[in-house]
């Protein structure tokens, strides 16, 4: 995939994530929270079509038998093909996971007799949700790790790849869900914190706002670093001693560490900002970030580059003796 048709595809993702956020905060009866997602929806379509008579409480059951019995079918297909792996016995743990946890989408009242009753609707939903998407996404890690420990050169490279872009998908993912709601969280209790003095809140939206893409710029910065390295990983692929490989591996760590300098004069920015400002805000948030994570990967590219350019040295080196 092209890196600007992908960038498209991730520009679609954001704005899909932002209107299910939006979603949420519009129909909270109905999007109560993301993680819940799309279990909470499955939960009531299906519990509407049980009440709405016996012929349609008889198709909802169906329905659900047949979506919980999803992942043992996958399983008996996957027997077909190949022998089976220890880790494939999660996917019969997720069937079985699968029928409680749309059972409880479809009763939410029974979440507290289960969960006890401090526990609320949205709470128990996001908590049965983390537990599904916890044992699906094990499976797929461990999967992935047993792909990796099996396969050659040229297959890690491909599918190293694969998970780059997948890097970037997550990263998307969380600066416009997780990063996105607690925006939207903080600007409610803003509002509800000052009822009567809304008119003075303009600055304090705006620095909200700031505060948001100040602590979303470390992740976004992230998917210019990974396109760098798929391109490095592409030239290795083609000639690890070439000259374009060493550019590539060179311009990879510019980029990280560019990413890393945007990141500390961002922090930088927004807390002089807020000192300038301090009289019309309503509320402050003071950061000092620390981007150890950053530094190291910084390094880490360096050194890359550095190996790969002594390498194509010794392979030259090399080749001039013979």
């Amino acid at each position: 995939m092209k890196h600007k048709s992908f960038y498209i595809f991730l520009g679609c993702e954001a704005i899909i994530c932002i209107m299910l956020q939006l979603a949420r905060e519009a129909l909270p009866q109905i999007f109560s929270t993301i993680i819940a997602f799309p279990f909470e929806q499955i939960g009531i379509l299906l519990r509407i079509l049980s009440l709405s008579g016996s012929t349609g409480n008889l198709i909802s059951i169906v329905i659900y038998t047949f979506l919980c019995l999803i992942p043992v079918l996958v399983l008996f297909l996957l027997r077909k093909k190949r022998k089976l792996y220890p880790e494939d016995a999660l996917l019969a743990v997720f069937s079985a996971l699968l029928f409680a946890v749309f059972y409880f989408m479809i009763n939410p009242g029974f979440l507290g007799k289960f969960f006890g009753s401090e526990i609320g609707h949205s709470a128990g939903k996001a908590l049965l949700g983390g537990i599904a998407y916890s044992v699906l996404t094990g499976y797929i890690l461990i999967r992935i790790i047993r792909l990796f420990f099996s396969a050659d050169t040229i297959s890690l490279q491909r599918y190293l790849m694969i998970l780059l872009y997948i890097v970037n998908i997550i990263i998307v993912l969380l600066v416009f869900t997780a990063q996105f709601s607690d925006l939207t969280d903080s600007l409610e209790q803003l509002r509800a914190g000052n009822k009567g003095n809304e008119h003075r809140l303009g600055m304090s939206y705006v620095f909200l706002v700031f505060k948001y893409i100040v602590d979303a710029m470390p992740n976004l910065l992230v998917i210019p670093v990974v396109s760098s390295g798929q391109n490095l990983l592409h030239e290795l692929s083609l000639d690890r001693y070439s000259e374009q490989a060493v550019f590539c591996a060179e311009k990879l760590s510019r980029i990280c560490g560019l990413a890393l300098v945007i990141t500390i004069l961002s922090n930088i920015a927004y807390n002089l900002l807020q000192l300038m400002f301090i009289n019309k805000l309503s509320v402050a948030n003071s950061m000092v970030r620390i981007p150890v994570f950053s530094i190291v990967f910084v390094l880490a590219a360096l050194l890359l580059a550095q190996y790969i350019k002594e390498t194509k040295q010794l392979k030259e080196d090399n080749d001039m003796i013979i």
